[in-house]
């Protein structure tokens, strides 16, 4: 049956693809411009700017290569319908690793700890000073978006082969990596948000919740990105006759668990450090809950859980193309709000005071991995022809 299935994009969905592709590239140029303005106007601001956004693009692609590898580890068919996708997500790391460079150069501007003058005169940072030294950041960082790069691409390789040769060897050799992979994976992301966000504030002490949040964050953005692609893929041939409402209604029930478990993190970071009441862990709170923060943060209570919480408990909504991928795209910009909420306040040590550029990079930044990330999803068929589970997805969507 599969082998009468063309999963080629068809001539209809390339073409929308390079629309979206050409609308992307248009907006990233237009924000890389800005960016390039604000740089020269205040570079401080600059790369404040900028973290977030870009944390926000590791996410994407970053949180794809967990999906990838969790479906290789335990199968189902939920996970094969999203394999394309994810796959396109994992090959823009290139990119990724290229939009490093600001924060490479912008290192001074962001963190306390890189002047030797302020290391030499404050103890804490001393104390610190040999996990937090630029050398063994750049070691560190390096590990992190390499080793995501080498495991995608060995992904993408076999999968590519299992594409051309068929056999359960493809299939295998991924799966025996995927475990490893993710283990790598989760400790990555832990130290991700400890390098490049929590040492924004060195003198907070700690969190035994930090790193959990930003996996949950990763892996619930990049969830909402598949969901939203996959809706935009079912208006055309291939995956207008492949995808149905049982495959969707998968895929929401799983973004609701995020969801759940994004809150259960956040609640639990809070609940611990506030009723210990730590007062250098509190201090991280203060900042966000007073000065104007505490409108985000009641934004994010409302945005981020309660509403996408109470509307993904209906199964019909969960069913229904529409309406399920308005909710992805809703929760996708939440994400950039939780993101924001925790680089900005720990970067001005200030109030909340958007400036322009808060808008700016997100749009050369997105924009910009937007238009790869399309070019990326042409290049394959749209299923992976030879999969073990691939008549499975197909059977169960009917």
């Amino acid at each position: 049956m599969t082998a009468a299935i063309d999963f080629t994009p068809s001539t209809e969905l390339r073409a929308d693809l390079r629309a979206w592709r050409t609308r992307a590239l248009i907006i990233g140029i237009i924000g890389a411009i800005l960016c390039a303005v604000g740089f020269f106007q205040s570079p401080t601001q600059f790369y404040r700017s900028y973290l977030w956004p870009y944390l926000f693009v590791v996410g994407m692609a970053a949180g794809s290569l967990a999906w990838l590898m969790l479906q290789y580890l335990t199968g189902g068919s939920w996970g094969v319908v999203i394999r394309r996708p994810c796959e396109a997500a994992v090959r823009t790391f290139p990119l990724v690793i290229l939009m490093f460079l600001p924060i490479l150069i912008g290192m001074p501007n962001l963190y306390d700890w890189t002047h030797p003058n302020l290391v030499a005169a404050d103890e804490v940072l001393r104390h610190k000073s040999i996990f937090l030294n630029t050398r063994f950041f750049l070691i560190r960082s390096g590990i992190y978006l390499f080793g995501w790069f080498f495991l995608g691409r060995y992904m993408n390789r076999w999968s590519a082969r299992e594409d051309a040769e068929g056999g359960t060897i493809p299939n295998s050799k991924m799966g025996r990596l995927a475990g490893p992979g993710l283990v790598f994976w989760g400790f990555a992301v832990t130290f991700v948000s400890i390098d490049w966000v929590m040492s924004l504030s060195p003198h907070w002490q700690f969190s035994t919740m930090y790193g959990l949040l930003f996996i949950a964050g990763f892996a619930l953005g990049s969830l909402a990105l598949q969901i939203t692609v996959l809706v935009f893929l079912s208006r055309r041939a291939p995956m207008a006759g492949v995808l149905t409402p049982r495959h969707m209604h998968d895929l929401g029930k799983l973004m609701l668990a995020l969801v759940m478990v994004w809150t259960y993190f956040s609640f639990s970071q809070f609940l611990i450090i506030w009723a210990g009441n730590l007062p250098k862990e509190i201090s991280w709170y203060m900042e966000r809950l007073n000065y104007g923060w505490e409108y985000v943060a009641l934004a994010l209570i409302v945005g981020h859980f309660a509403l996408p919480f109470g509307l993904l408990l209906s199964r019909d909504l969960k069913r229904n193309f529409k309406l399920l991928a308005s909710i992805a795209v809703f929760v996708l910009l939440m994400r950039f709000v939780d993101l924001y909420w925790f680089v900005i306040p720990d970067a001005t040590k200030a109030g909340f005071h958007p400036s322009w550029m808060d808008l700016a990079t997100p749009l050369g930044l997105v924009g910009l991995w937007l238009a790869y990330f399309f070019h990326q999803l042409e290049q394959r068929p749209l299923m992976p022809l030879h999969d073990p589970q691939l008549e499975e997805a197909l059977e169960h969507g009917r």
